[in-house]
């Protein structure tokens, strides 16, 4: 055995120690360590000194599962998301599944699974099957993406015999990008698994300060601390110059310090040395002067393959790449404003009218609330809209809140992946991300998968032909509403209607019948935004990818979530600070190359700290 384990890197090595004596196991490496080389490595020496156990390999997108997929051919090894996963160990315990729906159904803690106007009760299911697919359509027994994992954790909980079931199934289970899986998967893993007194081994891999994502479980620190995982450092970058990674260093909070490889073959090694590469912070204390910026650079901005601008602020971005009247909608809604402002008269002068029976309009005219002069502007400049506000029953309408996080949010990592658990898009616009998605589906020719997605039943030559007819109609559209896209996508079957649509009109009319009189190019632009096919991009959407030329504007756009002056100054929110520096890293080691900084108006006490990191590359444009 140990004859087989000469090439193996150190790292791996030491994983296979822990493998040895049975132990559960966390690879923790920073950005460009070449993780994924060392999960192939280990899913490799598994095979070759186990050959007839069972792997089980999960990882977070589509794109991921083929890449590791590739690489192997061997029947023992099941390659999935882990929503895929899951699914296959609960489907077939359909009365197990039938009564935990039931029980989620009834929780009225459990926002979920609510079946409105229906009484559940332990027969509801009794002639239907349970199902998971891409939409949910309760009623008929069918969950989706957001829904599976609670299910999965409730019965993995409830049922016991499930989890000796699953370790006996499969004596490797790895999990690839462990800091963005969400708690309740890991519960199951390293809470409900440990119970089973079946043997497996359970691995890790990941980086908990790339954990961006506020729906992951960011790091597995009271696992290891309990001696239920061992952790393996791996401390060596592959992808970023030095100058590049030794600036991360100064973020990480771990205790990982990174070095250059010790292959000379690595992508950042020339001639057996590391490369240098090129950091630059520029600041402007006037004049926003980023265009002045650019073309100092000399940059193909065009080229979105090796060039990046990476912003937070989306508003500036979204005219430039044609999703302003989107925004607007989203951002800039001066009636929800005042809406708002109406409501919080209520409440700070305790007034306990009964306003049940009105609309938003009667209400307006009871109170002495009058709009700020912007909310004015607005509201002379949107009549008509002003007028069917106020028609809004005020109880509907006083429950409508709108930020750009609905329609930003950017937690995916590619674009199939448009219903990531914890995602703070809402439903309405996760419904075009999955119209759009399957559009491309056909077009990029990868038929399976969206038949898969979109159950379009094809029994003949002539539904082939149909079939194309319908997709290059739709992809005609892009000057009809979105309403038309819609409607015309549901009732040829490329995308259903679902219960989270239907929810989402149901409570937030006001916003649907804004969105849908729009062109459907208006959100094929932000589409394309989103997912990194113009030369911006969101600082969110990058995880994963690496350029040679990474431009990072730290500008914090009016999100409450982030703070780049915090990040400088090492203040203010303990949370505020951490999901900052977290951000900051990822953005920075991205670099293959060149790696710019620019901070608008920064205070004294930002540049000094810019100079400690920095050195001699800081300078005013």
């Amino acid at each position: 055995m140990a004859e087989t384990r000469l090439n193996l890197e150190l790292e791996v090595l030491e994983i296979f120690n822990h493998i040895d004596n049975g132990d559960n196991f966390l690879l923790s490496g920073g950005a460009g360590s070449g993780k994924t080389y060392s999960l192939v490595q280990v899913i490799r020496q598994v095979i070759t000194e186990n050959p007839t156990a069972s792997i089980a390999c999960m990882t977070y997108t589509n794109a991921a599962v083929r890449e590791i997929s590739d690489r192997f051919n061997n029947k023992n090894l099941r390659v999935s998301t882990i929503h895929e996963f899951l699914w296959d160990n609960i489907k077939s315990f359909q009365n197990e599944l039938k009564t935990t729906l039931i029980e989620l159904i009834n929780d009225e803690n459990i926002e979920k699974f609510k079946i409105p106007d229906d009484i559940v009760t332990t027969n509801y299911f009794a002639d239907k099957e349970i199902q998971y697919k891409e939409y949910l359509l309760l009623r008929e027994g069918i969950i989706s993406h957001d829904e599976l994992l609670i299910l999965a954790n409730y019965m993995f909980k409830k049922y016991p015999k499930l989890c000796d079931i699953l370790k006996d199934k499969f004596q490797f289970i790895l999990i690839d990008e462990y800091q963005d899986t969400n708690e309740l998967v890991i519960e199951i893993f390293l809470k409900y698994l440990m119970q089973s007194k079946r043997k497996n081994i359970i691995g890790f891999f990941g980086d908990a300060m790339q954990s961006i994502y506020d729906d992951g479980v960011g790091n597995l620190n009271d696992y290891v601390s309990a001696v239920e995982v061992k952790e393996v450092k791996k401390e060596q970058n592959r992808r970023n110059p030095r100058l590049v990674y030794e600036l991360a260093n100064n973020l990480r909070t771990d205790g990982i310090k990174q070095t250059h490889s010790n292959d000379s073959s690595a992508p950042n090694m020339k001639d057996g040395k590391v490369k240098d590469g090129n950091i630059k912070f520029y600041y402007s204390q006037s004049a926003e002067k980023l265009d002045k910026l650019k073309e100092k650079l000399g940059w193909d901005f065009d080229n979105a393959k090796e060039t990046k601008i990476l912003n937070l602020t989306h508003n500036l971005i979204a005219p430039k790449a044609g999703f302003k009247m989107l925004m607007d909608i989203y951002d800039k809604d001066r009636i929800l404003d005042y809406k708002k402002r109406i409501t919080g008269y209520i409440k700070n002068n305790k007034i306990t009218d009964d306003f049940s029976t009105l609309t938003f309009g009667k209400v307006i005219e009871k109170l002495p609330v009058n709009p700020t002069p912007v909310m004015q502007r607005f509201i002379d400049e949107h009549q008509e809209l002003y007028k069917t506000a106020k028609n809004y029953p005020f109880e509907e309408f006083k429950k409508i809140y709108l930020d750009k996080d609905a329609l930003l949010d950017d937690k995916k990592d590619d674009s199939e992946d448009e219903s990531k658990t914890g995602s703070k898009r809402d439903n309405l616009i996760k419904h075009l991300f999955k119209i759009q998605t399957n559009i491309n589906l056909y077009t990029e020719k990868r038929y399976n998968e969206f038949l898969r997605k979109t159950e379009y039943k094809i029994n003949s030559i002539s539904d082939k032909k149909q079939l194309e007819k319908i997709v290059n109609h739709l992809c005609e559209m892009t000057n009809n509403t979105i309403s038309e896209v819609i409607k015309y996508a549901h009732e040829q079957g490329i995308c259903k209607k679902d219960d989270k649509l239907s929810e989402f009109i149901k409570k937030k009319k006001y916003v649907y019948d804004r969105v849908i009189q729009l062109p459907f190019q208006e959100f094929q632009n932000l589409f394309s935004y989103l997912e990194g096919h113009t030369p911006f991009s969101t600082q969110h959407k990058i995880k994963g990818t690496q350029f040679n030329n990474v431009l990072v504007i730290m500008d914090n756009g009016g999100w409450n979530n982030y703070n780049f002056q915090y990040l400088f100054e090492e203040s203010g929110s303990e949370s505020v600070l951490e999901r900052t520096q977290k951000l900051f890293y990822v953005c920075c080691t991205r670099s293959k190359k060149n790696l710019v900084i620019y901070y608008h108006e920064p205070p004294q006490t930002v540049l000094t700290k810019a100079r400690s990191w920095f050195g001699d590359n800081v300078e005013i444009i």
